[in-house]
């Protein structure tokens, strides 16, 4: 075993789990835990082709030292989740696999991933990174990128950063552009997603929190008083009142426009500064502003490495997982070949010491909240943006329209 800080500080963990593994091996059961890997002397790990070579380095590595072989299955990103689902119970599948954290109320709920012992290596990683790969009081896997929107300034038309949404407005009508504010909305579905933090600064989060600090699917929140003034506050932005959120604006075309210089203020992600930069834009990224008067709190979602529950060879892979993948090493050029900030603390301080754009969005996405991960979340999807449209779009009374979205919300979960 590599002989690190991080090795000691995760021996404990790993033994954890060494008795589970021994088990196994000696219960004479079938050693094959997908493509023909063995108990005693491979693993395999599932992964995307934008993370396969960076784990290459680290497989080589962990088989130099371990003597234990890791054998990387490119899958598609999309489809890892069902296929883990429906191949784990057979026998079959990885031993390790790449995805999102809010897959976990799948994975969990069907028995397809077992807890990861971190140790004292959990307090290494930033919290919103831990905190969204708990599931139930136990966490499921290792993080390895933090992704969260954040306002996308371009300097050289909004000098200061704005300190409200009424603010921002102003400061974009002022700059003199077509528009004073961008946000990419789907016609049929708008976007929850990007509209979040404005829910969240009326005081409306989905769900509220139990006492382990997970998610209530029993303590609906999106209907209470914030969220019907949000609704209210979403109608006003519409097309009945000032029409900055326009649903004919999708996320192309927003992209399009604020990087040709027609707005000041863009609400995106990571994934959309390098057309920007390119464009020759002077960029910042700043807190996401309140139109309710209360913090804006935008999801987090958080990608990392999780561990089947079927693997017959979990102290390798617990190894492999805490002490390669969780390494500094690995999380810088993780971060380096996808340009999502580090989960690891280390990994992002260096980060965000060398780029002020991964700062600003680091800055915001330490006061984000976690994507919901329950499976609850599925019936929220399924009225929220459409509900969303239909108010931004003036077809009916915007409180009325999101009370029977709680409702239906309500009755899909009971």
């Amino acid at each position: 075993m590599k002989v690190n800080k991080r090795s000691i500080a995760a021996f404990g963990a790993i033994a954890a789990v060494s008795a589970l593994t021994l088990a196994g091996c000696a219960s004479g059961g079938d050693s094959n835990s997908g493509d023909d890997s063995t108990s005693s002397g491979e693993i395999t790990v599932w992964v995307d082709a934008d993370r396969a070579s960076v784990l290459e380095d680290a497989a080589k590595d962990f088989t130099d030292e371990t003597g234990v072989k890791v054998k990387l299955v490119q899958k598609e990103f999309g489809e890892i989740r069902d296929q883990f689902v429906q191949q784990v119970p057979t026998g079959k599948g990885p031993d390790i696999a790449v995805g999102a954290h809010d897959w976990l109320g799948v994975l969990v709920t069907n028995g397809t991933v077992a807890p990861v012992e971190l140790g004292d290596t959990a307090g290494d990683y930033e919290e919103v990174a831990i905190d969204a790969w708990t599931y139930e009081g136990k966490v499921y896997g290792v993080p390895y990128a933090i992704e969260n929107i954040g306002l996308l300034r371009n300097t050289d038309l909004a000098p200061e950063a704005p300190t409200s949404y009424d603010d921002m407005i102003a400061k974009g009508q002022a700059a003199g552009t077509e528009y004073p504010f961008l946000v990419g909305l789907d016609p049929e579905a708008a976007d929850p997603y990007h509209l979040y933090p404005f829910q969240t600064s009326f005081g409306a989060p989905v769900f509220g929190t139990g006492s382990d600090g997970g998610y209530n699917p029993d303590d609906l929140q999106i209907g209470n008083a914030g969220g019907q003034a949000f609704a209210t506050w979403l109608a006003s932005q519409g097309a009945t009142g000032t029409g900055v959120l326009n649903t004919n604006i999708n996320g192309d075309l927003a992209r399009e426009n604020f990087v040709a210089g027609k707005a000041p203020f863009f609400l995106t992600g990571p994934w959309n500064v390098p057309a920007a930069e390119d464009a020759g834009l002077n960029l910042a990224v700043d807190p996401i502003p309140s139109a309710g008067g209360q913090a804006a709190q935008p999801f987090a979602g958080v990608q990392g490495f999780f561990l089947s529950a079927e693997s017959k060879n979990k102290l390798a892979a617990t190894d492999f997982l805490v002490n390669y993948i969780g390494s500094e090493e690995v999380q810088t050029a993780l971060y380096q070949a996808g340009g999502r900030t580090p989960a690891l603390t280390a990994a992002y301080e260096a980060a965000v010491a060398d780029d002020p754009i991964t700062a600003g969005f680091g800055a915001v996405g330490a006061d984000a909240v976690p994507m919901p991960s329950i499976p609850e979340m599925g019936a929220v999807w399924e009225y929220w943006g459409v509900t969303e449209t239909a108010i931004i779009n003036g077809t009916g009374d915007p409180v009325e329209l999101w009370n029977k979205m709680a409702s239906d919300i309500q009755a899909a979960i009971q």
